[in-house]
């Protein structure tokens, strides 16, 4: 059985960093993965562009439940540093206009390909598919053993290592190998977990008047009502679908509609004109009204710049006739067209879960993480990087952030704690 400074459990965006700055450190490292194709959520992610990281990324763009430690790791692992790391592997980045940073490629393959080259630059050692079950640890060792046979007789594998860092990731995606195993590697030394949920997946409807706008994409501002109580407001790009909405405006809001005490009432409502607010659209409506009475309602609507079938399905919504002058508009009718405009509901009746969810809200409890070092308060040597922990960030390139920040925290700690 061979003996590793560092063993980093599950290969992904979080892991391939953490074993890439261990091994930069002199360390030797062994890292596994339950599949025997690794990356697989890199691949996928930003439309297969990968999304690699943001403009501006602060602890405000997370959920968790420790705020306080996310901002430590992004201190410690700037985006300015990660767009240095990728352009030293030989990944060059270029800035959107949205603030997103993509690979110039516009392929997530080359950023899976230079991380697993530099990995093994670094003298990793990756071991696939070695699905890691369950790890015990003596007072100076941890014992990992693999599902896959390789001791004598057709046993399954054991790896020894001074310290362990997991990065299995949370439940999304199931199909690429996210199954909750590294939860409860971590309840097995005491861990306790936030209750978990999907997180940034599509939303779903019975609506059928949204349903029929399959395809058609607005700027929106979503906001959603909890007991009576605005709870959350997101903006950002919106996708009518099939099945109801998605888009990052629709993905960012999933996580609090999924979280919401469902007993007090819950509403999501839609604006339209994310940028105006609903008293102007008021004063313009009423200024048409009796300047441009001549006008039709569906063509005062249309100078707004809406999709056309966006526009009908707006006026059905408000029961306005879309032939109706603007002049005969009464009062109630207004006030019906404004709320359709500005407050529109949009019917909820659950979500695409885990399958199609970006990331996984909740995990490891923070509290019992150190701070400025991602190592277990509870048992010496195990350190955290990703989404196996209480930490979420919505569309934009900030879980990988996260998971670049947080995967160096945990191989400079580990190094330290080796040393």
């Amino acid at each position: 059985m061979n003996n590793y400074d560092i063993a980093v459990v599950g290969a992904g965006a979080a892991g391939l960093m953490t074993a890439i700055q261990a091994g930069r450190l002199g360390l030797k490292v062994l890292l596994l993965d339950g599949r025997d194709k690794i990356g697989a959520k890199i691949l996928m992610s930003g439309g297969t562009r990968c999304n690699v990281t943001n403009r501006e990324v602060s602890e405000k763009d997370f959920e968790t439940g420790a705020p306080h430690t996310v901002r430590a790791a992004l201190k410690a692992f700037t985006p300015e540093q990660t767009i240095a790391f990728f352009s030293e592997i030989g990944v060059e980045l270029k800035l959107e206009p949205t603030g997103k940073y993509f690979p110039v490629t516009d392929s997530a393959q080359t950023v899976l390909d230079a991380l697993v080259a530099e990995a093994r630059r670094a003298g990793v050692e990756l071991l696939t598919p070695h699905k890691i079950q369950h790890i015990t640890c003596d007072e100076k060792v941890f014992t990992l053993f693999s599902d896959s046979p390789g001791g004598a007789g057709g046993a399954a594998s054991r790896f020894a290592a001074k310290t362990v860092v997991l990065t299995t990731g949370g439940l999304s995606f199931p199909t690429t190998g996210s199954d909750g195993t590294g939860y409860k590697i971590a309840q097995s030394f005491g861990h306790t977990l936030v209750p978990t949920t999907a997180s940034l997946t599509p939303l779903t409807t019975a609506d059928s008047v949204w349903r029929s706008l399959s395809g058609i994409t607005v700027p929106i501002r979503l906001s959603l009502w909890v007991g009576g109580k605005k709870e959350h407001s997101v903006e950002g790009s919106f996708l009518f679908t099939h099945f109801g909405y998605s888009g990052p405006a629709a993905l960012d809001i999933s996580r609090h509609w999924i979280r919401a005490d469902k007993s007090k009432g819950v509403r999501l409502e839609a604006s339209f004109f994310p940028t105006v607010t609903e008293e102007e659209i008021a004063h313009q409506l009423m200024a048409a009204t009796g300047q441009e009475g001549n006008r039709t309602v569906r063509a005062w609507a249309d100078r707004g710049g809406l999709p056309a079938r966006l526009t009908e399905a707006i006026l059905y919504k408000a029961d306005i006739d879309s032939g109706k002058y603007l002049a005969y508009l009464k009062k109630e009718e207004r006030a019906r067209l404004l709320a359709a405009l500005c407050r529109a509901e949009l019917p909820v009746n659950g979500d695409m879960g885990y399958a199609k969810a970006e990331v996984t809200a909740g995990g490891v409890n923070l509290d019992e993480v150190h701070r400025t070092t991602l190592e277990s308060k509870l048992r010496p040597g195990l350190f955290f990087a990703g989404e196996i922990v209480d930490v979420d960030g919505r569309i934009g390139g900030f879980n990988f952030q996260w998971a670049w920040s947080s995967g160096t925290v945990a191989a400079r700690s580990a190094a330290k704690a080796v040393c």
